[in-house]
């Protein structure tokens, strides 16, 4: 269930992301969902190194580390896969 769980709360993270971020991504829902995954995995870590992974009630503070990592991982991540695919495809 935790992989199912992760897979859920990474797209959830990665379609945020995208919406927070300006212009659009043209990146497939495949790779939002593991970019968000990876921005979740690091903001986890964040939230871990700085002490606040685990406190009373609704981890919000986590849980805003997980969307930073996740725009984060979307923003860095959208250029890199349009330039593996050969860039933007439209024609002029």
């Amino acid at each position: 269930m935790s992989w199912l769980w992760a897979i859920i709360v990474g797209l959830v993270l990665g379609v945020l992301a995208r919406a927070i971020l300006p212009g659009r991504q043209n990146i497939p829902l495949w790779l939002t969902a593991i970019f968000g995954i990876i921005g979740s995995v690091i903001g986890n870590a964040v939230a871990s190194g700085i002490g606040v992974d685990d406190t009373a009630g609704i981890d919000w503070i986590r849980h805003l580390l997980q969307l930073a990592g996740a725009v984060l991982i979307v923003a860095l991540g959208t250029p890199l896969y349009a330039k593996i695919r050969g860039g933007d495809r439209r024609t002029a």
